[in-house]
Order: C-alpha cells, then sequence, then structure tokens
C-alpha cells in the first residue's frame, strides 16, 4: 500500500457530480449539435437565408462543437487527476460556450421556438457545469495550497 505524499491529502477531491454532469452535457450536447445544424439546413430551405449569415452560423456551430470537446476534455481530465489548470480551463471555456449557446438562443438569423427550448436546456446545464467546477476548483485550490 503507498503512502500518501507529504502535504497531499489520503482522500480524493475529485467530484463524481462533475464527472457525471460532463458526461450528460457532452451527450446533451451531440443532439444539440445535430438538432441546430438540421434546423438551420431548414430554415436555409424554408427561408430566405442570406448566405454570409448561414456560412457564419455553420461556422459558430462548429467552432461550438470544437470548443465543448475541449470543454469536456479539460474538465474530464483536471477533475480526474485533480488538477486545478484544466480545471480553470474547463470554467474558461464553460464561459465561451455560454456565450455561443446565446449567439444560437438569441442572436442567430432567425431564432424557432424549437432553438429557444434546446439552447435554454444547454444553457442550464453549462451553469450546473460551471457552479460544480468552481466549487471544485476551490476545493483543490483550499487543499493544494
Amino acid at each position: 500500500m503507498a503512502l500518501p505524499r507529504p502535504g497531499r491529502p489520503a482522500g480524493v477531491l475529485s467530484s463524481v457530480t462533475l464527472q457525471l454532469l460532463l458526461h450528460v452535457t457532452a451527450a446533451y450536447f451531440v443532439f444539440y449539435f445535430l438538432f441546430t445544424l438540421g434546423l438551420i439546413i431548414k430554415k436555409s430551405l424554408v427561408l430566405s437565408y442570406p448566405a454570409d449569415a448561414l456560412v457564419c452560423d455553420i461556422f459558430l456551430l462548429f467552432l461550438l462543437a470544437a470548443l465543448e470537446f475541449l470543454h469536456f476534455y479539460s474538465g474530464v481530465k483536471g477533475n480526474l487527476t485533480e488538477s486545478e489548470t484544466y480545471v480553470f480551463g474547463n470554467l474558461f471555456l464553460t464561459g465561451a460556450t455560454i456565450m455561443l449557446t446565446v449567439y444560437f438562443l438569441v442572436w442567430q438569423s432567425y431564432v424557432m421556438r424549437a432553438d429557444v427550448i434546446i439552447s435554454s436546456v444547454s444553457l442550464g446545464l453549462y451553469g450546473l457545469d460551471g457552479v460544480l467546477a468552481f466549487s471544485t476548483l476551490t476545493r483543490f485550490a483550499r487543499v493544494h495550497s
């Protein structure tokens, strides 16, 4: 049996709740991405969607997907390794994903009721994720300092 290193607690500081929420958020994002992409395609076929706005909306959706991947990776890695740096990165990326989700909720070219519903659920998940990541970060910082 390995003895704990000096200055390091013997217990585990990782948050099971944060880990579960990160996986739920990632699973929901797959649905969110596909549904939003489908809505953008439908709107471009049915409505007069300006070409530059269509390109912008699709680019921002793929940017959101890349940020969500980094958000998930940094959150899981930071939580499992008890790394303050990765959890802080997760918090930063949570803010960026919230801003892009707000874009799809409010500022995209055409906002439908379905956009409002799925973006609101996504914002709720990101909000919970941010609160849990912050509490986990403070727990890591308190013990590791």
